[in-house]
């Protein structure tokens, strides 16, 4: 009997899940998935009232500024910039968490800082992309651009592109913020005296599911 209590207490203290993963990463994971289903339900919505309307707006038109140049014979330009920058941040997310395995401080302060910076130039850019939006007239309720056959367009458009990407974009700041708080804590030296780093492995998941949500959304905006 104390050998089972000693079990069930260091289970619930931190230790193994049954599944044989730290609890707080299953946690991240049910998080992540709840999440999943919330970005499911807008992206369907989309798509439902997108591929029911007999002609949409072309984003090769929409989106085709770019700072500073402004209107560009290559479409999509600024937004492939922004989606290159975010991808970027994973992969030096990757970096930070394979310094962590490592125990390599001053690696996940170097990694961590890169893809801080990353997500706030990829906000800095959609910021840009919203306010240019904004100035040709496209809002909540506002839609400027026509149909891809000429004919007025619905605002179905503008109420799902700020809709979405901006419950994308709080998603992206909020990771920025949580990125700058295990920077601060990894500068800090708390996970050396935990003797590990699983922080900022969960940290990591959910910087790459924010990365992974933007696939689609680019998708689903930016290509159809």
């Amino acid at each position: 009997m104390a050998q089972v209590a000693t079990a069930n207490q260091s289970m619930w203290s931190g230790g193994k899940s049954p599944f044989k993963v730290e609890y707080g990463k299953l946690m991240m994971w049910y998080f992540l998935m709840s999440d999943a289903f919330t970005f499911g339900a807008f992206l369907i919505s989309y798509g439902t009232i997108r591929f029911s309307t007999n002609s949409w707006p072309d984003p090769n038109h929409v989106f085709r500024s770019f700072p500073i140049i402004g209107e560009m014979n290559i479409p999509l330009a600024f937004v492939s910039l922004m989606t290159f920058i975010l991808i970027m941040s994973s992969v030096t997310m990757v970096l930070a968490v394979g310094s962590g395995h490592e125990m390599d401080r001053k690696g996940v302060l170097k990694w961590l800082g890169w893809t801080i910076l990353g997500g706030a130039a990829f906000l800095g850019c959609q910021a840009w992309e919203w306010w240019h939006l904004h100035h040709q007239g496209a809002w909540w309720g506002h839609n400027p651009f026509n149909n891809i056959d000429g004919t007025q367009a619905s605002t179905n458009f503008t109420n799902f592109f700020f809709t979405i990407t901006g419950f994308h974009g709080f998603h992206v700041l909020s990771g920025v913020v949580i990125n700058i708080i295990m920077f601060i804590m990894t500068w800090q030296g708390v996970f050396d005296r935990r003797g590990h780093y699983l922080m900022i492995e969960k940290a990591g998941l959910y910087w790459h599911f924010v990365d992974l949500v933007w696939v689609f959304v680019f998708t689903c905006f930016y290509l159809f």
